[in-house]
């Protein structure tokens, strides 16, 4: 007879404890052990095959040509590697209104109306008219598109299994309930064992999966650490809900490129694919304005142009502040204190703001010199070239260091109309000079900035 036993779980990686730890041994967290109740008992190994499956050499085994299933959106594709793989588990998340349920509701309409392909959809949230509402705002669907309103996993499974589905889409993850399981929905041991079940699903039967997850305050997927492992891909929704466009970042793809980025706007017509990022991200620049610059970021396997400002003014507290949205205030705190070191600027009596215009987050460390030059700027009230791009890591001996993908970037900068690149001298190379746009090359900080 199956009993209960009370064990602990760590809400970010999923550590197990037999008692209540206030630090997580495993990932060294504080205050994410939950407690949960799981049924054990003499029928846990019944589903075990006596005849093992034996090992196959490498040399036997052979790989067919990948087949993707492209999904009619070319930015959700280029994230996803060129399309959807059959027999793929994907995890979609992101805030609450972000735009998940609409642009996997788009994807849906486009696979069953381009490519035929038989797509179940799978709500534990709505009602069968409540997704009917949302889907007739995107446009009209047909028969293939099947809809299904229950969160008993036992009842998924058997709805998959009997569906002539290519993809299914669960929605969301932390409503669908295990029976087995003696817990509520949304909880640690509920969202690992039906991932599972959902994963063995995709693989067995050569369906590809999309699983959508809540986010916690944190940013993250509500849940063990575990579920992102389990998966072939993660996808994150970036962006305010205010705003008028949309991220879709690849952290994890097992089938393409990680950190790819799909940028949308957001109509009453759902998600509308944005070509050019680089021209969104600069609509409506300032011309002629103290702090505002613009530098390159690499995303995935294009280069961006984003407009980095900064605004420097007289402190009114004892210590300075220091505010970044978008960037790393780290990093932030790093270049301002190389600024005072090697260059001389007094920044110490001055608060410094630092923002992405757009809303965008950027962590590649080539902005680091455009973050000092908005900075310098703005201390100066003198702007910055409005045909001027700016690329280069600071290091802390106030050195420019090289970056990746310079060639990249330049073309970018030149096929939109900057006229000069301020640059690592490490970078230089001769090919730059048939483009039609001036490199000035510096070495080290305080060279840049009184080049200004």
């Amino acid at each position: 007879m199956a009993k209960e036993k009370q064990i602990f779980f760590c809400k970010d990686c999923g550590y197990e404890s037999a008692k209540w730890v206030g630090q997580c041994p495993g990932c060294r967290a504080w205050n994410t052990f939950v407690e949960e109740k799981i049924s054990v008992g003499a029928g846990k190994h019944a589903n075990i095959k006596k005849d093992a499956v034996a090992p196959t050499s490498i040399l036997e085994v052979t790989t067919a040509n990948e087949s993707r299933i492209k999904t009619g959106i070319s930015e959700l594709d280029r994230v996803l590697g060129g399309g959807i793989v059959e027999g793929s588990l994907v995890l979609v998340g992101g805030d609450p209104g972000i735009g998940k349920s609409t642009i996997l509701l788009q994807m849906c309409r486009n696979l069953v109306q381009d490519s035929g392909t038989e797509v179940l959809y799978v709500s534990g949230e709505e009602s069968l008219s409540q997704i009917k509402m949302r889907a007739e705002r995107i446009g009209s669907f047909t028969k293939d598109m099947k809809l299904l309103c229950d969160n008993d996993m036992d009842n998924i499974s058997a709805a998959i299994q009997k569906s002539k589905a290519g993809v299914v889409i669960i929605d969301s993850i932390q409503t669908v309930l295990a029976s087995e399981i003696g817990s509520a929905p949304g909880t640690v041991t509920q969202v690992r064992e039906v991932t599972a079940r959902l994963m063995q699903l995709a693989k067995q039967n050569n369906i590809a999966i999309f699983i959508v997850g809540h986010v916690t305050k944190e940013g993250t997927v509500a849940g063990p650490r575990t579920l992102e492992h389990m998966v072939d891909s993660v996808l994150y929704f970036e962006g305010d809900r205010n705003n008028g466009f949309r991220v879709l970042r690849g952290v994890k793809n097992r089938f393409g490129s990680t950190n790819e980025i799909g940028v949308f706007t957001m109509t009453d017509k759902g998600l509308c694919e944005v070509q050019n990022p680089s021209q969104l991200m600069l609509n409506g620049r300032p011309e002629g304005v103290p702090g505002s610059v613009v530098v390159s970021s690499i995303e995935g396997t294009r280069s961006i142009l984003v407009e980095l400002q900064a605004l420097v003014c007289q402190t009114n507290f004892n210590m300075p502040r220091r505010t970044s949205v978008g960037v790393d205030y780290n990093r932030v705190n790093l270049i301002t204190a190389v600024m005072e070191k090697r260059v001389g600027m007094n920044l110490w009596g001055y608060d410094a703001y630092v923002s992405i215009a757009g809303g965008m987050k950027i962590n590649d460390p080539a902005i680091d010199l455009g973050i000092a030059f908005a900075i310098a700027s703005s201390m100066n009230n003198k702007p910055v070239g409005d045909d001027v791009m700016i690329i280069g890591e600071i290091g802390l001996a106030g050195e420019i260091r090289g970056v990746t993908n310079i060639m990249q970037r330049v073309k970018e900068a030149d096929k939109l109309g900057f006229r000069k690149c301020i640059m690592p001298k490490s970078n230089y190379d001769k090919e730059m000079e048939k483009l039609g746009i001036e490199l000035s090359c510096v070495s080290n900080l305080a060279q840049a900035i009184e080049g200004m």
